[in-house]
């Protein structure tokens, strides 16, 4: 079980320490989907086949949040974290030892479920050890991480091609991955010692303070998941997660072919062009948590994102092989968007769970839905692309924005009714 801190200064601390995970996380799963056109030549395969690997890993992903998130509710998050880590940052050094794709699909699809490791226990870390305050904050630090972790890839991904060549992508990340796994692990169990003490030293103060939130827990951790279903409108926010999830991972990985065999880029400055979307994203999450600070609603807010989603891709459409400064724009901000629905949804959302004891296994059940979108989309993109084209992909993302819209305001009364009722 962890234990509320007490300190502001530890929960800075753990702040920064989910941060650190989940920076690493990213730089070590998104390497491969950066350095993918890279990959092609270097390895003479074709799009459908050099996608291969990342559809497996998001396939793999989305199953293993559903075990993990359930386990995450049972073992030690901490030590979860750990684990996942460091055999993420063990497959990426597997793939630089070993670079025919035999072996990198497997390795991949095993990366994906070490990764899966690492998101539903941190949202139980900090929605039990931190208080309201600073699991907001930490939600809005973390999605910022993750967007910096993605600037970090597709920056340095092409200096470490033009100077070493790609299996320095993969090895660079095996052994910042390793360093944190063991930091993450003695630096957090410490911090739960502590507010043991801390709790220890303040009992009486501790026991007042929370037994009335205890015998509310005790009575909703008997909600089953139909009844939660019912009582949420689940349906709908794990639909509007798989469209977001599309969006988001589909064009993150699909942007430096396109602008590449769109514009004629060369590889290296292709990649480099798909650094403008973690920066942009970087706003686009500090905007979103500003936009549910006035609406008060995950679902409202996601809804005017997916909107705005939707609208950038028409004016993208209008200029898909013309102007491709416009075009990386409109990629940004449907990007943006997205990583705003993401913290909406798979962030806070988790969050109106804490009292029925089901944080870890809802936001694995959510993120999970993220990766079916992702992997459909990595996948799918690449194929309508060779088929029909890059116009017929970027109405697609049109498509994929309008029934995200439509999805959450068909969730948006019953949400507000679920959080009216249980906070």
């Amino acid at each position: 079980m962890t234990k509320r801190l007490t300190s502001e200064k530890e929960m800075r601390f753990l702040c920064f320490l989910c941060c650190l995970a989940y920076f690493m996380s990213y730089l070590t799963r998104l390497n491969y989907a950066a350095c993918m056109v890279e990959l092609q030549s270097a390895l003479g395969i074709g799009k459908s086949i050099a996608g291969l690997p990342v559809t497996m890993c998001f396939l793999s992903y989305g199953v293993g949040q559903l075990v993990c998130g359930f386990l995450g509710d049972r073992f030690s998050p901490q030590k979860m974290i750990f684990g996942g880590l460091a055999g993420a940052s063990a497959c990426n050094l597997a793939v630089a030892l070993f670079p025919r794709m035999s072996v990198i699909v497997p390795v991949w699809c095993l990366n994906g479920f070490f990764q899966s490791m690492l998101w539903p226990p941190m949202v139980r870390i900090m929605a039990e050890m931190l208080d309201d305050r600073w699991y907001r904050l930490s939600c809005v630090l973390v999605s910022m991480a993750s967007s910096a972790a993605t600037i970090a890839i597709y920056v340095l991904t092409p200096v470490c091609i033009r100077v070493s060549g790609w299996k320095a992508v993969f090895i660079a990340p095996a052994v910042l991955g390793t360093a944190a796994a063991f930091f993450w692990l003695v630096k957090t169990l410490g911090l739960g010692s502590r507010a043991e003490k801390a709790e220890g030293a303040d009992g009486q103060r501790t026991e007042s303070g929370t037994e009335e939130a205890g015998q509310q827990s005790v009575g909703r951790a008997s909600f089953s998941f139909p009844r939660l279903f019912a009582e949420a409108p689940l349906i709908f926010i794990l639909l509007a997660i798989v469209l977001q999830g599309t969006l988001r991972d589909g064009i993150t990985t699909w942007m430096p072919v396109y602008m590449s065999e769109t514009f004629g880029m060369s590889n290296s400055s292709s990649i480099l062009s798909a650094a403008a979307l973690p920066v942009f994203a970087v706003f686009s999450t500090l905007f979103a948590s500003f936009l549910l600070s006035r609406i008060k609603s995950e679902v409202s807010t996601a809804a005017l994102l997916f909107g705005a989603g939707a609208l950038s891709g028409g004016l993208m459409l209008m200029a898909f092989d013309s102007a491709p400064a416009v075009c990386i724009l409109m990629m940004t901000l449907i990007t943006g968007c997205m990583h705003g629905i993401n913290l909406m949804l798979i962030s806070r959302v988790p969050g109106h769970f804490a009292g029925f004891g089901k944080v870890s296994t809802v936001s694995g059940i959510l993120n999970a839905a993220t990766y079916v979108g992702s992997s459909l989309s990595t996948y799918g993109f690449g194929a309508v692309a060779e088929g029909s084209g890059w116009k017929a992909v970027v109405g697609l993302w049109i498509a994929v924005g309008i029934l995200g819209l439509a999805s959450m305001l068909c969730a948006r009364g019953k949400w507000r009714r679920f959080c009216g009722k249980y906070h």
